[in-house]
């Protein structure tokens, strides 16, 4: 049934490994037509049908996305960078970062501010598309707890006080001009020094970006009884001094101490709803008064959702000795 947006992801994965190597030949239209067996015209269909945009202008602006980080980090040669992008030279390589992100690249290098990169997209996001909600197979891993330190830094987020859920979160903000899941995303993809960046443009990666919670008084009540809103964004270290987006907020959390639920590596497509299930029971279950520990529900404490299930699924939270 889903078996055309799986395969638009495994283009659009080549796509990026593709441009990390620099292999301009294997990220061909006509090279990936002939992996995949269908004809180029086929797969540029299916590719704009199912993407909402032609093969060549993802292309573009995913190489435009890497050319902008590699400006941003290091101090390569403007001209080396447009080169090696797939820019026939330094004009055309000005011309298409001015037109995608409204400034050249040799004044985004003078003055690096947050512009709107073209971030992977996911076709076959398994949330999205429902797979693995039926509970499949059941995960056979166990689910470690353990309590970490985690130093002072800062929290950039958008947040929304009525959603329940990733894909309701971004339904609504959708609704909210500037907040939509692409400006949004874009725009963190494009922030230097995430804490938990793991490189900035690796496949099915939206560069430490991650789903949170802050105990706000004016929040939604969660299942445990927290009043919470329900946020997006990236951690920061403390010293953070960029410029935030107008639609954001920025706020410091201070070196505290917080529970992890952890689950290891997962098939998302099989796994998923039996994962999600074993983390809730094990979090519904812990004893925190027998391990000395009680949840911080101090308003403006921030509880960590991450989701990668090539890693792991976890929940970060608050808490404080008793």
């Amino acid at each position: 049934m889903y078996e055309w947006q799986r395969q638009i992801q495994i283009i659009i994965d080549e796509i990026d490994i593709c441009i990390r190597k620099n292999d301009d030949e294997a990220v061909s239209l006509s090279h990936l037509s002939d992996k995949l067996g269908y004809s180029e015209f086929y797969i540029s269909r299916k590719f704009r049908e199912i993407s909402g945009m032609q093969f060549r202008d993802y292309l573009r602006y995913r190489r435009l996305a890497f050319a902008l980080k590699e400006l941003r980090d290091t101090e390569n040669g403007i001209l080396d960078i447009a080169l090696k992008y797939g820019f026939s030279s330094h004009e055309a390589f000005t011309r298409a970062f001015k037109e995608a992100y409204g400034i050249t690249p040799s004044e985004y290098r003078q003055n690096p501010r947050p512009v709107v990169l073209r971030t992977i997209i996911k076709p076959f996001d398994c949330y999205l598309l429902g797979i693995g909600e039926s509970g499949m197979e059941k995960s056979a891993k166990e689910i470690k707890i353990y309590f970490v330190t985690i130093p002072a830094h800062k929290f950039l987020h958008i947040k929304n006080y009525e959603s329940i859920g990733y894909w309701d979160f971004w339904q609504k903000q959708s609704l909210i001009p500037g907040q939509d899941c692409e400006t949004i995303c874009g725009l963190l993809d494009s922030i230097k020094g995430k804490l938990d960046d793991m490189g900035g443009c690796e496949t099915n990666s939206r560069s430490g970006q991650i789903m949170a919670y802050i105990n706000d008084p004016t929040g939604r009540i969660c299942s445990w009884g927290i009043p919470l809103a329900e946020c997006y964004g990236v951690r920061l270290p403390l010293d953070y001094s960029g410029e935030i987006p107008s639609q954001m907020f920025l706020v410091d959390v201070p070196e505290a101490e917080y529970i992890v639920f952890e689950h290891g590596p997962f098939d998302i497509e099989k796994e998923n709803n039996s994962v999600e299930e074993k983390i809730e029971a094990a979090m519904k279950s812990f004893d925190y008064a027998a391990a000395g520990y009680c949840l911080d529900t101090t308003p403006g404490r921030v509880f960590y959702f991450y989701h990668d299930p090539q890693r792991f699924w976890k929940y970060v939270r608050p808490v404080r000795k008793v």
